[in-house]
């Protein structure tokens, strides 16, 4: 299987023997950053640093005037990435052999909900997720849509794979974070998801509900979650809490924003994009899940898009809806292969092994820049059948 791994343009850029040691691993494609949240990284090998502090989400390229005189723009990134450095990293990339593609997060910006914290999910209480801008939004669809096409399309990319492309919620790492003190399972992690912003709350009238109603019968909802009561987790557990009927009405209208978001921002992409460029999308079989692999149906998402890049550290299961709607569609297993950070890559054999029984087509590596020598050569091992 074509493997590829995941690179920022700071693991790269300023060390020499970083290209040549990542296609050393036997991977065919680096996956370079070109859009990315705000993040606190290491960096063991490289020669000028060890560690790299994203203070925001930002570009990691110069933008172009699309941007010129709109509110809601895509930010620079600061000295950690200065000046082209996607263009400089895969240019070194490039000259190692391998593939570049641009890895693009879209729906994730804590910057934008802090400057602009009307663009935010509003949940139920009223609580705003800056990380989380509301893709329901006009002005937000169409900043994420012209995102995408931008930093998807640089010099030298001969694909692209968009990340959080779709509902964020309450899943999301934080400096110090405090809010595992209650577990919520899927039914409760939804719950939280809901957003009401003026325009969901719009679209909720839409489907025949009362937002006021709705965000009451939430909050009501929860309590005995908050009280320690089971999440009894999955879709049933939803409309348990809910009511079958009031939580397919919120899943309808959530759907379909999402659903037609991401067909609306492949096209822009692939109208722009020259013959023969890739579009994967990370992506979640169950529609109602949110965060950075946002749900999908699978079947439509692989009529718009040229696959998908499936979270596997829990196990396979999620790539077998994928590889059954669409047999000629890239199905990307991917899996965390740092193990301080909970990768196994010492299972990496067996588990491409299983991943390909159940459908996948490729594989991708979470991070090369990240993972320790050791961890490093666990790969290597396990990519060249040795």
């Amino acid at each position: 299987m074509k493997a590829s791994t995941f690179v920022y343009p700071w693991d790269v850029n300023g060390d020499p023997e970083a290209a040549a040691r990542i296609a050393g691993l036997g991977v065919q494609q680096a996956t370079l950053a070109s859009a990315y949240h705000s993040t606190r990284a290491l960096t063991p090998r490289h020669p000028r640093h060890r560690i790299v502090t994203a203070e925001h989400a930002a570009v990691l390229y110069p933008t172009d005037s699309r941007w010129d005189g709109r509110a809601l723009r895509p930010y620079a990134a600061g000295d950690w990435a200065p000046g082209d450095a996607f263009g400089e990293a895969a240019e070194a990339l490039a000259a190692a052999g391998l593939d570049v593609h641009t890895w693009v997060v879209l729906a994730h910006n804590s910057r934008l909900g802090a400057e602009h914290p009307d663009t935010s999910v509003v949940n139920a209480y009223g609580d705003r997720y800056p990380w989380a801008p509301c893709i329901a939004q006009p002005a937000t669809r169409a900043y994420l849509v012209d995102l995408a096409v931008e930093a998807a399309l640089r010099p030298g990319a001969a694909g692209t794979e968009l990340e959080s492309l779709g509902w964020y919620g309450l899943q999301h790492l934080h400096a110090h974070d405090k809010t595992g003190g209650v577990p919520l399972g899927d039914a409760g992690m939804y719950l939280m998801a809901l957003c009401f912003c003026g325009t969901c709350r719009a679209g909720y009238g839409d489907q025949g509900l009362d937002a006021d109603a709705l965000a009451a019968a939430v909050r009501a909802a929860l309590e005995p979650l908050w009280q320690g009561a089971p999440d009894d987790g999955g879709w049933a557990g939803v409309e348990k809490l809910l009511g079958a009927g009031t939580a397919a009405a919120t899943r309808a209208w959530r759907d379909e924003i999402a659903r037609t978001l991401q067909e609306t921002a492949v096209r822009a992409v692939r109208a722009a994009a020259p013959e023969g460029f890739r579009i994967l999308l990370h992506a979640d079989p169950v529609t109602y899940h949110v965060g950075a692999n946002p749900g999908v149906d699978p079947e439509h998402i692989l009529s718009v898009a040229d696959g998908v890049v499936v979270p596997c550290a829990g196990g396979p299961e999620l790539l077998t809806p994928f590889a059954r709607a669409r047999a000629d569609a890239v199905v990307a297993a991917n899996f965390p292969v740092v193990s301080a950070m909970g990768g196994t890559p010492g299972t990496l054999t067996a588990d491409m092994a299983r991943a390909k029984e159940s459908g996948a087509s490729e594989v991708r590596l979470y991070h090369a820049g990240l993972a320790s020598d050791g961890d490093l050569e666990a790969v290597r091992s396990a990519l060249s059948g040795r």
